[in-house]
């Protein structure tokens, strides 16, 4: 976590954005005790990855058994 009072931030935007935008919080501190984070904004336009839930996802053994009262609709 990178803290930083409000003169200092307004000399380093750039430089406090990129680090941001890298992951790091970035908290800014106005003089009266107020503090601020940046925060980079999800735009929604992300391409998932693929393979970037392997490991979230288990399915039973079962899977593939009939459910029990389901047996008429088998044909």
């Amino acid at each position: 976590m990178h803290q930083v009072n409000l003169k200092e931030a307004g000399a380093q935007l750039a430089e406090l954005i990129e680090e941001a935008a890298g992951g790091e919080e970035v908290i800014i501190i106005r003089s009266d005790g107020t503090s601020f984070k940046i925060v980079p904004i999800r735009t929604g336009n992300e391409t998932p990855k693929f393979g970037s839930a392997k490991g979230l996802v288990r399915m039973s053994d079962d899977f593939d058994e009939l459910l029990e009262g389901f047996e008429e609709y088998v044909p």
